[in-house]
């Protein structure tokens, strides 16, 4: 006999709860459809979310679901035409209540695969291959891009595979690359070191997936001065974790950007410890010799993509003698960006601070493209 304050409820009725559930929850979805593509719904993000950020926090998502014994699902973009609101590679996953982490689109395709989930669609072992912006008409009816058309694979996840996935979260939160192998014919999947980040590859003829995920971007400030707060300012707004380092503790404790890690260590053990990765930038900008040189002399032996120094051109010609006399290569020394930033003309802090983030960026993206090139002339020639 069933509880009084438990009654008994019958598998269809069950069924009929859970797919009312998860009707609100694509009504709710529906209705945030205009929130920038890369915001995750539930813990919400900038609009301009970095594609690693995302990642970290689809896979945490992930992560928090198998703990809790909740099977899900990890959609990825796997390849695009045309306009394309998000980029191949991007992570989406929902659980079976309908919540989602990430975006494949920015709403239309994720309020498809909520609708694929209510009507029992999705696969439960076996991964799914879908397309999306086929036809006009259907790129009409999405709202995507002119001309856009993008594939997305669909992993179901069960609980047994928590420790893989937790696998790549402590490899991200210690700052590794780590590459994932997924044969999509079996769903079996595979992790390994990665030396750096490598665009997505999807070997069609024999349905296997690699994925490179890398840290969140970082960049690391020596100095706590005026330029550095602006500079911080922007990084965040562009997604980047951001350290400042300066030994003088007063103009430490005195820096006025919340969300920052304040490091008070003298630069090159700051540096050796918490910069020596590809996903980081290296910024100089004290006007100190005592304490920039410091820092450059290490952070232009690690594997930083970027190593920038503030100062006139006069000021940066004599680094260069000094970096050469405490025994750094000539390789080494030709990494430096001095006078550091893009040469807008600029003079105040802010104008400095623009420049400087303009011209990380602009090494970043460059990179990017030159890895995705090495990988399509390594696959031309295959």
């Amino acid at each position: 006999m069933a509880n009084a304050e438990f009654p008994e409820i019958c598998a269809e009725q069950f069924e009929v709860d859970v797919r009312v559930d998860l009707k609100r929850a694509l009504r709710w979805h529906a209705a945030r459809r205009t929130v920038a593509a890369g915001v995750n719904w539930l813990h919400p993000r900038p609009a301009f979310s970095s594609m690693q950020a995302v990642d970290n926090e689809v896979l945490g998502k992930v992560v928090e679901w198998l703990g809790g014994d909740k099977p899900c699902w990890l959609a990825t973009v796997i390849a695009t035409w045309g306009s394309s609101p998000r980029p191949i590679g991007s992570l989406l996953a929902c659980d079976q209540a309908g919540h989602i982490v990430g975006s494949l689109s920015g709403g239309c395709v994720e309020d498809d695969l909520l609708e694929k989930l209510i009507a029992g669609e999705l696969a439960q072992s076996q991964p799914q291959f879908f397309q999306y912006g086929v036809t006009a008409e259907e790129t009409e009816r999405l709202g995507l891009p002119c001309g856009g058309h993008l594939d997305i694979v669909v992993e179901p996840l069960q609980t047994g595979q928590i420790e893989h996935f937790r696998r790549i979260v402590a490899a991200l939160s210690e700052r590794r690359c780590i590459q994932r192998v997924v044969d999509l014919k079996n769903g079996s999947a595979q992790l390994a070191a990665a030396k750096r980040h490598q665009p997505l590859t999807f070997d069609q003829a024999n349905e296997v997936l690699t994925q490179t995920f890398g840290p969140r971007h970082h960049l690391f400030i020596i100095g706590a001065g005026m330029v550095s707060t602006y500079l911080a300012e922007l990084a965040l707004m562009l997604d980047y974790a951001v350290t400042v380092c300066d030994p003088r503790e007063q103009l430490l404790a005195d820096f006025p950007v919340a969300g920052v890690t304040k490091i008070a260590d003298m630069p090159d053990d700051a540096v050796r410890a918490h910069a020596n990765d590809p996903s980081s930038a290296i910024v100089a900008l004290t006007h100190d010799p005592r304490i920039d040189d410091m820092g450059l002399m290490e952070a232009l032996t690690t594997q930083a993509f970027y190593v920038g120094a503030m100062g006139s051109s006069r000021t940066s010609a004599s680094r260069r003698k000094r970096l050469a006399a405490l025994d750094l290569s000539e390789d080494e020394i030709a990494r430096l960006h001095a006078p550091i930033g893009l040469p807008i003309g600029s003079k105040t802090p802010p104008e400095i601070a623009i420049a400087v983030i303009a011209e990380i960026t602009a090494v970043r993206q460059q990179r990017e493209r030159d890895s995705r090139k090495h990988l399509d002339s390594i696959t031309a020639v295959a």
